[in-house]
């Protein structure tokens, strides 16, 4: 039951916010540099946290050669596919989706901020 609200939720996210909010990867490459610190996106590198290269489309806590905390294990057995929905959740608040992830970064509150940068990562996800 948690997981079907939990997908009613995000896609209901994303809808609005696909409406609201045109998206721009120059834009989303700017915001990016606040997760720079851990992640890269234009290659397949690990850092701090796991590459971003080619993240849409991937099942959550999957990356070869990372180690994920057991809860982002846990959230790609159960379904997590990172597309723009999930995306959108998690970037808005990391720790509320993935309880227990070792990403420390609190989130973007701002709804363009999250669609520039999802459309910057899709850029690495092809």
């Amino acid at each position: 039951m948690r997981a079907i609200a939990f997908f009613a939720v995000t896609f209901l996210v994303t809808f609005i916010t696909d409406q609201s909010h045109a998206q721009d990867a120059a834009a989303g490459e700017k915001v990016f540099t606040k997760c720079k610190v851990c992640h890269v996106a234009d290659k397949d590198q690990n850092k701090v946290g796991p590459s971003l290269n080619g993240v849409i489309g991937r099942t959550a806590g999957t990356h070869p050669g990372f180690s994920y905390s057991q809860a982002m294990v846990a959230a790609g057995k159960s379904g997590v596919k990172w597309d723009e929905a999930t995306l959108t959740t998690y970037l808005h608040d990391p720790k509320a989706m993935v309880k227990g992830t070792k990403m420390a970064f609190v989130g973007l509150k701002d709804d363009k901020d999250v669609a520039n940068v999802i459309a910057y990562l899709k850029q690495f996800s092809k």
